[in-house]
């Protein structure tokens, strides 16, 4: 669990950028971003997902849970897009 802000919606580039302000990341890093980015391609589009972190400690893991996280969200907003 986390609580996000959303920092930046630019409508033009399809693009909205959340900074994470409470929860178990921000426990595990100094600072942390999902910046999500929609390109067009076809008749869908292609989702972009960066994520930007600062760990605490050198030695702490990278967020690669979070990034499964990140795909698996993105699928599932496919799967329900899918059935519209």
């Amino acid at each position: 669990m986390s609580k996000e802000v959303i920092e930046t919606i630019d409508d033009k580039n399809h693009l909205v950028t959340f900074k994470v302000i409470g929860g178990i990341l921000k426990e595990m890093y100094k600072s942390f971003k999902f910046i999500i980015q929609a390109t067009s391609k076809g008749e869908g589009s292609l989702v972009h997902w960066t994520l930007e972190y600062e760990k605490l400690n050198a030695d702490d893991p990278d967020a690669n849970t979070m990034l499964q996280f990140a795909i698996g969200h993105t699928k599932d907003i496919d799967a329900h897009l899918a059935l519209k």
